[in-house]
């Protein structure tokens, strides 16, 4: 059986943990690789305790964030690295898209997770989006035989956003994470850097976990992530 391969790719480097840590520990505990690429630290915008601290600067907010995200994503039996491209504002420009397709081809991810195109409240977000994007079909090309390396093309998602009626998201796609509930708690924890997100996300999970009893009718379902598909998934009947 061919093991599956997840990527998840954030704008900042504690994106995955609210909004897909449930999913990647899922993923992992049925035997799926899965890698974790922040395209930041989101040391400037991102990290408001660190700054609380006298003296702070970026490079140690960076140590810290590396530390604390590398910490998070072993909890969910995740790899994690950083593209280190800045924030607030982001900017991927064309080396960025083919360092990322680069590590498209080499990982060859049967699903790739990031945030919606759209987001009002972050500059950042929709960065991610597009570099994705942009990096994902340039690793399958037009489908024929191109002049660069390919991988096979992969499913193609957004995660939930902190406001999702705002961007334009509309889950699709429900993940059932209650047997892994407590590693998301634990990946939470691990960004201290951004306490106060962890009791919403908490929380979160907790109403994705009754909209899926509902669209299932399984009352086992405690808690969920959401998910929006952009690609449609192809299936040999229904």
């Amino acid at each position: 059986m061919t093991q599956r391969r997840l990527l998840v790719v954030g704008a900042h480097s504690a994106d995955f943990v609210w909004r897909a840590a449930g999913t990647i520990a899922k993923h992992t505990s049925l035997g799926g690789d899965a890698r974790v690429i922040a395209l930041s630290y989101g040391e400037r915008g991102e990290s408001g305790e660190l700054w609380k601290q006298p003296g702070q600067t970026e490079e140690n907010v960076k140590r810290i964030r590396h530390q604390e995200a590398s910490k998070a994503a072993a909890a969910v039996g995740a790899a994690f690295d950083c593209f280190d491209l800045g924030d607030y504002p982001l900017v991927a420009d064309s080396d960025a898209v083919r360092r990322l397709a680069a590590e498209i081809r080499e990982f060859k991810p049967h699903v790739v997770l990031t945030h919606p195109e759209k987001d009002p409240f972050n500059p950042d977000h929709p960065v991610a989006y597009t570099t994705t994007a942009r990096a994902r079909l340039l690793t399958s090309g037009a489908g024929v035989a191109s002049a660069f390396e390919t991988a096979p093309p992969t499913e193609f998602l957004v995660f939930e956003p902190h406001q999702p009626e705002l961007c334009d998201f509309t889950p699709t796609v429900f993940v059932d994470i209650t047997a892994v509930m407590d590693a998301k708690t634990e990946a939470m924890r691990a960004m201290e850097a951004q306490q106060y997100l962890q009791t919403y996300y908490a929380e979160r999970a907790g109403h994705r976990g009754n909209h899926a009893r509902k669209v299932t009718g399984r009352s086992e379902i405690r808690h969920a992530e959401a998910f929006q598909r952009l690609i449609p998934n192809v299936v040999e009947a229904l």
